[in-house]
């Protein structure tokens, strides 16, 4: 990514986490993107979080793209958590679709 950077490793359980870093724009769209897809369609983790803990703004599309991998992950049996979002990026994330159990541990 180029604003951003993004951290992935995977908890003994099986857990696959992908922790991004900064703001997301479009810059780092089909990044992000890619890398959900690939960690979804591919390698299919029982379990994905994505913490955004460390996620400061988040654009349109990239608040797409996330609503769009809670999906993608039901479609391939990956249960898909978004945790730590900020409280105003929460409420994004549910306007644009993602379930309420999806996010966990809003900041």
């Amino acid at each position: 990514m180029t604003a951003a950077t993004v951290d992935v490793g995977t908890h003994p359980d099986g857990t696959l986490v992908i922790v991004p870093h900064g703001d997301l724009g479009d810059d780092d769209a089909v990044d992000l993107r890619r890398t959900l897809i690939q960690a979804i369609r591919h390698t299919r983790p029982l379990r994905l979080v994505l913490d955004l803990g460390d996620v400061g703004e988040l654009d349109p599309i990239n608040l797409g793209t996330l609503a769009a991998a809670c999906h993608l992950g039901d479609d391939h049996h990956v249960a898909v958590f978004l945790d730590h979002p900020r409280p105003d990026v929460a409420d994004r994330l549910t306007a644009a679709g993602v379930p309420a159990h999806r996010l966990r541990h809003i900041n």
